[in-house]
C-alpha cells in the first residue's frame, strides 16, 4: 500500500502535536503508598534519589512523541481523550504494575497508552542509592486529533 505525502504530513503533524500536549503536561511521582504482597524491604524515602526516564523528562517526551501511535479505529472516529496511568519503578528501573487510574473515555485509548508504558526502556535513578524504595509515577497521555 502506497502512502501519499498528505499521509506522512499529517503522521508528522500527529507526533509534533503529541510532543506539544507531552511538554505541557508535567508527570508527577509519588512514593508508593501501599505495599505490594511479599515487599519486606524496609520503608525509606529519599526525595532526592527518584528514578527517571534515561534522559530526563525531555528524552520522554521525545520517546512517547515517537512511540505513542494513535489507534487507526480512534481517528477514523474522530476520538479524543486524556489517558492517565499509573506505574511502579523499581530498584532495577523496571516498570510494573501499569494502571488505567482515569480512561481517556475509550478503550482503544487506554491500551494504547499501557502499552507505550509497558515498552519503555529502564528508568535510571538520579543517584545510587544506598536503599531503593518502588516509586509510583503518574503519567497523563493525551490523544488529541487537531
Amino acid at each position: 500500500m502506497a502512502t501519499n505525502i498528505n499521509d506522512i504530513n499529517i503522521i508528522d503533524f500527529m507526533k509534533r502535536l503529541i510532543y506539544i500536549l507531552f511538554a505541557a503536561i508535567p508527570f508527577m511521582a509519588q512514593a508508593q503508598d501501599t505495599i505490594p504482597a511479599g515487599f519486606d524491604q524496609e520503608i525509606f524515602i529519599d526525595i532526592y534519589n527518584v528514578p527517571e526516564f534515561p534522559g530526563g523528562q525531555k528524552a520522554l517526551f521525545e520517546y512517547l512523541s515517537n512511540n505513542v501511535h494513535y489507534p487507526e479505529q480512534a481517528v477514523r472516529d474522530s476520538i479524543e481523550g486524556r489517558v492517565i496511568c499509573q506505574f511502579l519503578v523499581h530498584a532495577d528501573g523496571s516498570i510494573t504494575d501499569i494502571e488505567v487510574v482515569r480512561s481517556g473515555g475509550h478503550p482503544l485509548l487506554d491500551e494504547e497508552a499501557v502499552r507505550v508504558i509497558r515498552s519503555m526502556p529502564k528508568w535510571e535513578w538520579t543517584r545510587t542509592p544506598g536503599k531503593f524504595v518502588p516509586v509510583r509515577y503518574t503519567l497523563p497521555i493525551s490523544f488529541k486529533l487537531h
